[in-house]
């Protein structure tokens, strides 16, 4: 099965959670320059969301972020895969994770709806180098 495993950092935000937040939010990176290869948001509280995103350049993040007044944390460590969209895509990735016994505690994925997918693993700090040995990135 095609796919492709990159190591990636990722950075949380608060924003209000109202109508237009995000837009407005999503509008200032983009005028920043900063370009983003994913990102989740889900409501913390009452009138509070928490976005995470993975920008495509941790570097230009920090700096432009910083520049603009942002606050953030992070960076935390993630992986992302893409690959082709077939039946048993992540049976391979989580097969080797399993056998080394390393737990993935969270993901999340989504197909295109035209044969390819993205998926997000968050592992434990203590178990990311060891799962990036282990997965070969």
């Amino acid at each position: 099965m095609a796919y492709q495993i990159r190591r990636v950092d990722y950075y949380y935000v608060s924003v209000k959670d109202e109508p237009g937040e995000a837009y407005n939010f999503l509008s200032q990176l983009a005028s920043l320059g900063i370009n983003l290869l994913a990102f989740t948001a889900v409501p913390t509280g009452p009138g509070s969301a928490q976005m995470t995103l993975f920008p495509e350049s941790s570097v230009n993040f920090q700096q432009k972020a910083k520049l603009a007044g942002l606050k953030y944390f992070g960076p935390h460590h993630a992986f992302l895969v893409n690959g082709d969209d077939q039946l048993g895509a992540l049976v391979e990735v989580h097969d080797a994770l399993y056998r080394a016994r390393i737990n993935i505690y969270a993901s999340s994925g989504v197909t295109d709806g035209k044969g390819e997918y993205g998926y997000v693993m968050y592992l434990k700090p203590e178990d990311y180098d060891r799962a990036a040995k282990v997965l070969g990135v």
